[in-house]
């Protein structure tokens, strides 16, 4: 009997896809990659041709430079070689994507970074049912629930209140993180100016030109402290203990991430109100996706591969750990 997926090769740099002559977020140069989605520990530059979502292309020509980009639309597929290809979203960051491959009556849907809470950012999770799923597990244990988005934003905007002369400094990855909050703020009724990082302005710029409302932004860099003062001011995580903070008045330090579970790594990272969230699902929307996608046989690229590997040979579910390197959970 013929091995399931035995035509997609796991390599420590990428996944190769042998009948499309494509790689799937290689982390070296390629002369043919399919990207998930924009963070650099998937989107790499210089390759010869990528297949990605037209935002994700967009936000790899912003950090890399002009791509020579074949943008597919969610939805769409095209053939490569032997492959049909095709992009659903991940809910991860605006562009994200599975990418669905069809070959030899199979289908491997290879996940990408994935969440499936709702996000005011980005497109929601697609389930797609399939024969071999390619899942990320960066949060592949049971401890790791996170918490209603809302109690956390409200737990944000309670501090800002209490603190009318202070103002609250969060760190967000720069790219999905610090945009997902401000629009998060949004919905939680948060109408005021939002002071920005000089190192947030392109791709929240970004994020506006493809729809996505973030209210005002102002820049912080030469803004006077007073005038900071009862007002949220987003950096990236970098920032947060930079001697750029002296501009600010009092900052209450902030981060979010879902790694603000972990008690130690706010100390170490000197955060005072860890808001805890993700854009990577928790251990029960890893084990749900699985139960609804129904595959035969599931590989985890990255996280924590050996509780979910377990947690699936405990149902019968055929999974492996693919142990691909450069794919970084840090600040997620």
């Amino acid at each position: 009997m013929a091995r399931l997926g035995q035509w997609l090769e796991p390599h420590p740099h990428g996944l190769y896809v042998k009948p499309a002559d494509a790689w799937i977020d290689p982390s070296t140069p390629q002369a043919r990659a399919l990207v998930t989605h924009g963070h650099a520990d998937h989107a790499r530059g210089g390759h010869e041709t990528v297949w990605a979502t037209p935002e994700t292309l967009a936000i790899m020509e912003c950090r890399y430079g002009p791509q020579a980009g074949k943008p597919v639309q969610y939805g769409e597929s095209v053939k490569l070689g032997e492959v049909e290809v095709g992009f659903v979203p991940a809910g991860h960051v605006l562009g994200s994507a599975q990418i669905v491959l069809s070959h030899a009556g199979e289908t491997v849907v290879v996940s990408g970074d994935y969440k499936r809470r709702p996000d005011p950012t980005c497109e929601p999770f697609q389930p797609v049912a399939c024969d071999v799923f390619v899942t990320e597990a960066t949060f592949g244990l049971p401890v790791f629930r996170h918490p209603d988005t809302g109690d956390e934003m409200d737990k944000l905007l309670e501090r800002l209140h209490a603190n009318p002369d202070r103002c609250v400094l969060v760190g967000a990855y720069a790219l999905g993180k610090a945009q997902r909050v401000i629009a998060e703020l949004r919905l939680r009724g948060h109408a005021a100016p939002i002071y920005i990082h000089g190192a947030l302005q392109r791709l929240c710029d970004l994020y506006r030109e493809h729809g996505v409302e973030l209210g005002e932004l102002r820049p912080a860099t030469d803004t006077p402290k007073a005038e900071m003062a009862g007002h949220v001011v987003m950096c990236p995580p970098s920032a947060l203990n930079d001697r750029w903070t002296r501009r600010l008045p009092d900052p209450i330090s902030a981060m979010a991430s879902g790694w603000m579970r972990v008690r130690q790594r706010a100390r170490q990272k000197n955060v005072e109100l860890p808001i805890i969230l993700s854009d990577h699902a928790d251990w029960d929307e890893l084990t749900d996706t699985l139960i609804e996608v129904s595959p035969k046989e599931v590989w985890v690229t990255h996280g924590r591969e050996d509780a979910l590997v377990h947690w699936c040979m405990t149902r019968q579910i055929r999974a492996k750990a693919l142990h691909l390197v450069g794919l970084d959970d840090e600040d997620d």
